[in-house]
C-alpha cells in the first residue's frame, strides 16, 4: 500500500475525518467557510499534497475496481450536497478526475420526473447506488428531500419531517450491503457566492451554468440554513456521518474530499484479489508463443 503523504508532510494537525466530522448541535451559522480546519500549511502545500495524492487515490481505487470484478460486494458513495457555487462540480473534477473514469458511477439529482415522483423520491437514488466495485458519486442527494423540499414548502411538515428516519434507515442498509458512505457538505458564504455567481455572469461561456433561480435561492439563504442544520443534526450517524467542508478556499474544499474519500478507501483494507488461474503454467505457455 502506498504511503500515507500527510504523515510525510505533517500538514494536518487533525486528521481530516476528526477536524470536519459534524457533531451534533454544533451552530452552523459560527462556521467560517473560508477556514481551514485542521490544516496548517499553505495553500501551496495543499496543492502539492493534493497532487501526491493522485497516485494513492488512484491505487486504492483500482483495488477496489479489481475487487468488485472478482466477486467481492465493496463499493463506496460519496455524497455532495450544497448550494450552487459550493463547488460540487470542481470536486467532481478535480478529485474524483483522479481515478480510472471506468470504476465510477456519477449521477447528479435535479427536478425529479413525473415517473421519480410517482415512485417516491428514494426509487432513482437505489437505482444509482454504485455497483460492487465501484465509486459512485451523488452530486446533489436524498437529502433534498429535507432541503429544497422543506425551504420551497413542496410537501406538508409533517410529511417531510418523517423522512429524516426514512434517510437513515435507507443509509443504514446501503452501508449494510457493503458500501463505504462519505456524505460532504460544502458551505459557501453568502459573499463567495455572489462573487462566483457575478463571475458566471461575466463570463460567455460560463452563462450555461448560471440559473436565475440561483437568486431566489439566495433570498432564502437563512431558511436553507435552518434546513442544513437540521439535516446534519438528524442524518449524521455512525454508519453515514456528516463532514462539513468549508468551500470558500477550493483548494482547501478539494484537498479536504480527497483526504475523506482516500480514507475511506483506505478502511477498506482491500488487497490485490488473488490469481485463479496458474501463473507458472501461464508464463510457460506465454515464452512458448
Amino acid at each position: 500500500m502506498a504511503k500515507d503523504p500527510a504523515r510525510r508532510t505533517g500538514r494536518w494537525t487533525t486528521p481530516a475525518d476528526e477536524a470536519l466530522r459534524w457533531v451534533r448541535g454544533t451552530d452552523l451559522t459560527a462556521l467560517d467557510p473560508a477556514g481551514t480546519p485542521g490544516w496548517a500549511g499553505t495553500r501551496a502545500d495543499g496543492e502539492k499534497l493534493l497532487a501526491d495524492r493522485g497516485d494513492e487515490l488512484a491505487d486504492l481505487q483500482e483495488r477496489l475496481f479489481a475487487h468488485g470484478r472478482s466477486g467481492g460486494d465493496r463499493s463506496v458513495l460519496l455524497v455532495l450536497q450544497g448550494l450552487d457555487t459550493s463547488g460540487k462540480g470542481g470536486i467532481v473534477r478535480h478529485v474524483v478526475g483522479m481515478v480510472d473514469p471506468q470504476g465510477v458511477m456519477h449521477r447528479g439529482f435535479g427536478v425529479p420526473t413525473q415517473e421519480e415522483r410517482e415512485r417516491g423520491y428514494l426509487w432513482r437514488i437505489r437505482n444509482a447506488l454504485p455497483r460492487p466495485g465501484y465509486v459512485g458519486v451523488f452530486d446533489r442527494s436524498h437529502h433534498e428531500q429535507v432541503l429544497v423540499v422543506r425551504v420551497d414548502k413542496l410537501e406538508p411538515e409533517a410529511t417531510w419531517r418523517r423522512h429524516y428516519d426514512e434517510l437513515n434507515a435507507f443509509e443504514a442498509e446501503v452501508a449494510a450491503s457493503g458500501t463505504e458512505i462519505v456524505k460532504v457538505a460544502l458551505m459557501v458564504s453568502s459573499d463567495e457566492q455572489k462573487k462566483r455567481l457575478a463571475k458566471r455572469l461575466d463570463r460567455p461561456d460560463k452563462h450555461w451554468k448560471y440559473n436565475p433561480s440561483d437568486i431566489d435561492v439566495r433570498l432564502k439563504l437563512p431558511e436553507y440554513l435552518a434546513a442544513y442544520q437540521e439535516m446534519l443534526d438528524r442524518t449524521s450517524t455512525d454508519v453515514a456521518p456528516w463532514y462539513v467542508v468549508p468551500a470558500d478556499r477550493k483548494w482547501y474544499s478539494r484537498l479536504a474530499v480527497t483526504e475523506l474519500l482516500a480514507g475511506a478507501l483506505r478502511s477498506l483494507d482491500l488487497g490485490w484479489p488473488p490469481a485463479d488461474f496458474d501463473v507458472a503454467a501461464e508464463k510457460a505457455r506465454l515464452a512458448a508463443t
